[in-house]
């Protein structure tokens, strides 16, 4: 589990700043003052703050729900939460939480170094020590097949979709050998208990395990160690992949591409240290160590990508 935050005492408080006039907010309305003579500026509601902040319609829904979430716990003095989002959807929750002024918080997916997590919103009186997997609704159920059969993370999560189940219900799918431990959320559970029997052309028992026993795979990461004429999207991302430069711009160019989990269309954007780069079809790889310049003036690169 991450913290981030502290609890705030007072019903208005000040929550940041957007385009540096500071914020205040009032259980569901924010106001800002354009300077610190004025005790009240021009009012933002909530449709305001989310559009300031989301680029799509999809990051504008996704932002509002969030908010609601953290209205809530100051008005129910309950724990609430969000549904599992996805690490870009994590950025963007992090953003507006910051922008809110980092009420306390929690991100959580079940394990240490989870992808999908949720966001649970704490009230003043709830310690994070203290937050039980009954608060973040998270459950895990583990999946076994017959010895000799073999199962993707892709089958697996098509079965799940396939029975009606949203992917906001459905954390990690962490593959073993011959199991699968899902995180859920817990309401879901009963549900699957009873109806996911198969995934691919495999006969599935599932059972219900307490989050302790997650067996989690080792990632496989192969290094990379090439030069690149620049530090472009394409040129990086055709290092990782092991493909062609021409073949990756075009990727990029049709939105199969995303830079540090957002889409990114531009062939040419800059790539920094420790940069992600994740392409639909070929997977994940990482930028971790930009070194100096070869005799020919090439930049030595260091790429992690995941196997």
């Amino acid at each position: 589990m991450k913290y981030n935050g502290r609890a705030h005492k007072s019903t208005a408080f000040p929550i940041g700043s957007i385009d540096g006039h500071p914020i205040l907010w009032y259980n569901k309305v924010a106001s800002y003052a354009k300077n610190n003579n004025t005790s009240m500026g021009t009012f933002m509601n909530q449709t305001e703050l989310c559009n300031r902040l989301a680029r799509t319609t999809e990051d504008r829904l996704l932002l509002r729900r969030i908010l609601d979430q953290a209205v809530a716990v100051e008005r129910n003095c309950m724990p609430c939460r969000t549904s599992f989002l996805s690490p870009r959807e994590v950025m963007l929750a992090q953003q507006l939480i910051s922008t809110l002024g980092q009420p306390p918080h929690l991100f959580d997916g079940g394990y240490s170094s989870a992808e999908r997590q949720v966001c649970i919103f704490l009230p003043d009186w709830m310690e994070p020590e203290t937050v039980t997997p009954e608060d973040t609704g998270i459950t895990a159920l583990r999946g076994h097949w017959y010895e000799g059969e073999s199962l993707t993370h892709r089958d697996l999560l098509g079965a799940l979709m396939g029975l009606g189940i949203r992917r906001e219900k459905v954390g990690d799918l962490l593959v073993s050998e011959h199991s699968c431990d899902c995180l859920l959320l817990a309401e879901v559970v009963p549900f699957l208990l009873q109806n996911l029997t198969q995934a691919g052309r495999s006969r599935l028992r599932m059972e219900q395990i307490p989050l302790h026993q997650l067996i989690v795979p080792q990632a496989t990461r192969k290094t990379i160690r090439d030069t690149v004429s620049s530090l472009r999207l394409d040129a990086v991302a055709a290092s990782g992949f092991g493909t062609s430069r021409v073949k990756m711009a075009e990727a990029i160019s049709t939105g199969r591409v995303e830079l540090n989990y957002q889409a990114c269309t531009r062939p040419d954007h800059g790539v920094a240290e420790g940069d992600g780069i994740a392409c639909r079809g070929l997977g994940k790889c990482r930028l971790t160590t930009v070194g100096g310049r070869s005799r020919k003036g090439r930049i030595r690169i260091t790429i992690e990508r995941y196997i």
